[in-house]
């Protein structure tokens, strides 16, 4: 049994504004799963609605079997989810420190031991760690971030579009980041809108279009099927 698996997911904005009608889509433990299609086609509404930030009005979200759909944000992440949004995903004016210890808000008594497991893992954090996260450049950032969402230690990432504004080097940098979440056992579903740079990066792949699975498979087979590449990857 997979340990997300979204089925049949409705969600939206408003009552009248439905943009996901019907979408499904499951995830194993230590995998990197890539959501990608056109703009408009649901990709961070799916994300919003696995992590609580909307209530999937039908279908239903499960982790390990255990039901997601309805709970707050704080519950879904108590269950092991973490959600790192593309914007505003860090505290500028804090401390690194700082930063990661609000990270740690749901497990306040092992916020100490999980801060030293993260400079462990990321030592560029340990080194500016009274710096201001507004100091860090836009990869540095990117694995603060992803550092926070670690600190709920999760058994399910979501990340919305980590690349976003990074340059090539930077963007290859996080993505090893990721590789190592997923290497620790972590499954990783990300919006990405470099879809060959994701494609390469996960295991398997759904592309939205419209709100509903246009199409799902092992990403290096979508990477290679010259229609997909026609219809969504740039040829």
């Amino acid at each position: 049994m997979s340990l997300l698996n979204a089925e049949n997911v409705v969600a939206g904005y408003t009552s009248a504004d439905t943009i996901l009608k019907g979408v499904s889509v499951h995830a194993d433990g230590g995998e990197i799963v890539a959501i990608l299609g056109p703009n408009g086609a649901g990709k961070s509404t799916l994300l919003k609605a696995i992590a609580g930030q909307l209530v999937a009005r039908e279908g239903s979200i499960r982790l390990k079997d255990k039901p997601l759909t309805g709970l707050k944000p704080r519950e879904v992440a108590k269950r092991g989810v973490a959600y790192v949004p593309q914007e505003a995903n860090v505290f500028p004016n804090m401390s690194i420190h700082e930063n990661l210890e609000i990270g740690g808000y749901l497990a306040p008594r092992e916020i100490r031991g999980r801060i030293s497991e993260i400079y462990g893992r990321f030592p560029m954090l340990a080194e500016k760690r009274k710096e201001a996260a507004r100091t860090l450049s836009g990869g540095q950032r990117q694995v603060l971030a992803v550092a926070i969402a670690l600190m709920v230690a999760p058994q399910l990432m979501l990340l919305d579009e980590p690349s976003a504004g990074l340059s090539p080097v930077a963007t290859q940098e996080l993505f090893e980041t990721i590789r190592s979440i997923r290497d620790a056992g972590v499954a990783v579903v990300l919006v990405e809108q470099n879809a060959l740079d994701a494609l390469d990066l996960a295991e398997r792949a759904y592309i939205l279009t419209a709100g509903r699975n246009h199409i799902g498979g092992r990403a290096s087979e979508l990477a290679a099927d010259k229609d997909v590449r026609r219809a969504f990857l740039g040829g």
